[in-house]
């Protein structure tokens, strides 16, 4: 069909323009959300840039490979690193113009092709806010990411050195397995980059909070990840009204927003609120980046003449303005809102890359054994003054002590 309509509207050079397009880079299909989840049953074509280099079967490329085991492979543990020595499933093939959306939910090969274009897409976001590659922390031992897009009935997603592996969930459903669930993809590769910009501790991570910072961090890469998808972002915003300051009212936050990340960080906790277990740990700093996104989504919006709330006024905007605005955002007409939809999306999206530059580039400034929460907010804010955020430092700088961080 894209070779019909190329055609068509190229009657001569259709050649020429096939040509240019894979310049432009490689098209899959991805699901922002698991598909069972209301809105994101179809996937969204996303494109996978020239930067990758060639895409080959696999699918592969120079720093990312799937392999697909025929029989039921163990998980990874120590003494044991890839490449997995068995027998492979036959690869996912790309079109003749190089593409892989021509693989849908329903082919065999969706699970690799899918599992791939998650964690590329998130290394590619992560050095966008780099501003250069990233060298994995496994290299020189291993040159490429091993991906096993999935290990049946094993209730767990795990990364390593040199690999990321995918189970399924406890449910029974066709869309159980994790390699469909783009968080879970992101959340490994979280992990997996953070260790490669970050370092690997020297001794046991006694006295830091290493471990529970890079849980905190995973959770908040998948949530930049989610809201590079127009899906996402068109969703979320029509759903809620643009009305992200939705807060101690997580029932009504679920019943408008079906972004599972997303209201994942939308809570209350702060660091005096949670035990020492890494996850629960590391709740406060992940929602820290999370209402720093909002206090900066919510200032351009204030700038740009699309919302009467100066966050600058309030100290603590979400808490002491939420009732209103909650009352005010519900009872917004939806064709109200339709006006004002891309222009309050680029907010969004100018938003969530202020802090995005902030947060990738202050581990430069973070030592594995000595992290702390609070060495890991002052890196995040001096990173930011050295950037587009240096205009939100105070905001910044309240919503991580609000927290308890500071």
């Amino acid at each position: 069909m894209g070779a019909a309509l190329d055609a068509i509207t190229h009657p001569q050079g259709a050649g020429e323009a096939a040509a240019s397009e894979r310049r432009l880079g490689t098209r899959f299909l991805v699901f922002p959300q698991p598909p069972f989840i209301p809105g994101y049953e179809k996937p969204e074509v996303v494109w996978i840039g020239p930067s990758a280099g060639p895409i080959l079967a696999g699918p592969s490329d120079g720093r990312i490979y799937v392999a697909n085991p025929v029989e039921a492979k163990s998980p990874y543990a120590a003494p044991y690193i890839p490449p997995y020595p068995g027998l492979l499933r036959p690869p996912a093939e790309p079109d003749a113009d190089g593409h892989f959306d021509h693989i849908g939910p329903g082919s065999p090969a969706f699970l690799a092709a899918h599992s791939y274009a998650c964690a590329r897409r998130v290394l590619d976001i992560c050095e966008g806010y780099l501003g250069r590659p990233l060298v994995w922390f496994f290299q020189p031992t291993l040159e490429r990411l091993e991906i096993i897009p999935r290990i049946p009935h094993w209730q767990n997603a795990q990364s390593g050195f040199g690999f990321l592996e995918l189970g399924e969930s406890e449910g029974k459903r066709p869309a159980s397995c994790f390699a469909l669930n783009f968080d879970a993809v992101a959340h490994e590769m979280g992990h997996l980059i953070l260790l490669s910009e970050l370092g690997i501790l020297e001794g046991d991570g006694a006295g830091s909070d290493f471990f529970s910072y890079h849980e905190a961090i995973a959770d908040f890469i998948s949530l930049l990840g989610l809201l590079h998808f127009d899906t996402a972002l068109d969703r979320l915003l029509r759903r809620t009204g643009g009305n992200l300051l939705l807060h101690n009212e997580l029932d009504k936050f679920a019943e408008l927003s079906q972004e599972k990340q997303l209201r994942s960080l939308n809570n209350s906790l702060r660091i005096g609120d949670v035990s020492r277990e890494v996850h629960d740990q590391s709740k406060p700093f992940a929602s820290g980046l999370f209402d720093c996104l909002i206090e900066v989504y919510q200032s351009l919006l204030f700038e740009r003449g699309l919302s009467d709330i100066d966050p600058r006024r309030f100290s603590d905007l979400r808490r002491q303005m939420a009732p209103v605005l909650i009352e005010e955002g519900l009872q917004t007409p939806a064709a109200s809102y339709e006006l004002r939809h891309f222009a309050v999306k680029a907010a969004l999206q100018e938003a969530r890359d202020i802090v995005g530059e902030a947060i990738v580039p202050s581990w430069q400034y973070l030592d594995p054994d000595s992290l702390t929460f609070e060495a890991a907010a002052s890196a995040f804010l001096e990173a930011a003054s050295r950037g587009r955020g240096v205009a939100f430092l105070d905001q910044l700088e309240d919503c991580m002590r609000w927290r308890g961080i500071f």
